[in-house]
């Protein structure tokens, strides 16, 4: 060691000129050892702690069995569902029939269908096409954010269409001053604001934890259950909040549906008509229907505990809940509704003068030559 020599002083070392006992060199040692070891605690947590350290990409399992299969049948559910939804808000957006606040509801709830398919459908069907489905850290939290936002948004809501019809049937004289444009705009930031908040709330739980082991997430798309089950930090925060918030957007919004039917069905009860009952039961049957598929998945795949062993059951659920469900919602409010029907009818009457105007000049202008 350096500056370290015997010197004058007996029995002991000279450090630089000044004398140390034995008893103070094994202080310094110990002293340098103990700083050592907390600075490589401090470099180890320090590269432990950042999000993502060890794991850059996930590999989506998805579905390893009849994956052709799986191919075709995914891809025609996405068609029908890109098709009936956007075919639903145009029909909304051109028929002045269908320019009220069940409607205009209605055609954001399509737009919902739309776009939360879309963050997972086209990613699926690319993995399936390729037999390998790779997404990047940064890619799955984009993914799991804006599916977040989307399936938030639409539970928000299912929850106001069902006030909706509870002023329009229980209150018909002030519909149009409660339900006034505004009031419906405003609904409509709302609950996207709410959809929002909500997914950053659990995206920012995503960020603070590490993954630095497997990376192979067995789902078909990046959602907070499988992550947590690859995590190596403490995921018992993330699943409290993912449950407590689960709970609430489910509770709040199950409560308000409920209470607006029962005081519609109070209502349809007490009226003499047999034509205005069913007229109601027409309006509401189709809504609760889609609420029933809706929160009946929901509640299966975020309320059921966080196993290993309940993934190919979430991953049923999933399919169900991701692409079904943006499929059957335009036909379970068409078939179901007569001014959606009458609506079709008369767009497809539209369409066929507009294709046989189109076709009928040259063949008179051919009939002239003659």
């Amino acid at each position: 060691m350096r500056g370290l020599r015997w010197g004058h002083c007996s029995g002991v070392r000279q450090t630089n000129g000044a004398c140390m006992a034995p008893s103070a060199q094994g202080a310094v040692r110990a002293f340098l050892r103990i700083t050592q070891d907390a600075v490589d605690q401090k470099r180890t947590r320090s590269m432990t702690g950042r999000n993502h350290s060890g794991v850059t990409e996930f590999v989506l399992l998805g579905f390893t069995h009849l994956q052709e299969l799986l191919f075709m049948v995914f891809l025609l559910i996405y068609i029908t569902t890109l098709v009936g939804n956007l075919g639903m808000i145009i029909l909304i957006r051109t028929d002045p029939q269908l320019h009220t606040s069940m409607y205009f509801f209605l055609s954001h709830l399509s737009f919902l269908d739309i776009c939360y398919s879309s963050s997972v459908t086209p990613k699926l069907l690319s993995g399936l096409l390729t037999g390998r489905n790779v997404i990047s850290f940064n890619g799955c939290i984009t993914q799991f954010f804006f599916y977040a936002v989307f399936i938030t948004t639409e539970a928000i809501f299912l929850a106001i269409m069902a006030y909706d019809r509870y002023v329009a049937i229980c209150q018909p004289l002030h519909y149009v001053v409660v339900m006034s444009h505004r009031v419906r705009v405003r609904l409509v930031v709302g609950s996207y604001t709410a959809g929002g908040l909500s997914a950053l709330v659990h995206t920012a739980g995503l960020l603070r934890l590490s993954f630095c082991g497997p990376n192979v997430v067995n789902h078909f798309y990046c959602e907070i259950p499988p992550l947590l089950l690859l995590s190596c930090s403490e995921t018992r925060f993330n699943e409290v909040v993912m449950v407590s918030c689960a709970a609430f957007i489910v509770t709040t919004t199950a409560l308000a549906i409920l209470t607006s039917y029962t005081f519609i069905l109070l209502a349809v009860w007490s009226t003499r008509s047999v034509e205005g009952r069913r007229k109601a039961c027409s309006t509401c049957t189709s809504h609760l229907m889609a609420v029933a598929l809706f929160y009946g998945s929901a509640a299966f795949l975020y309320l059921h505990p966080l196993s290993s062993h309940a993934e190919e059951e979430r991953k049923t659920a999933s399919v169900f809940y991701t692409m079904v469900i943006p499929m059957l919602n335009p036909f379970i409010y068409s078939l179901r509704n007569v001014k959606v029907k009458i609506a079709l009818r008369r767009a497809a009457r539209k369409f066929l003068s507009c294709v046989y105007r189109h076709r009928s000049p040259p063949s008179q202008t051919q009939t002239a030559v003659t």
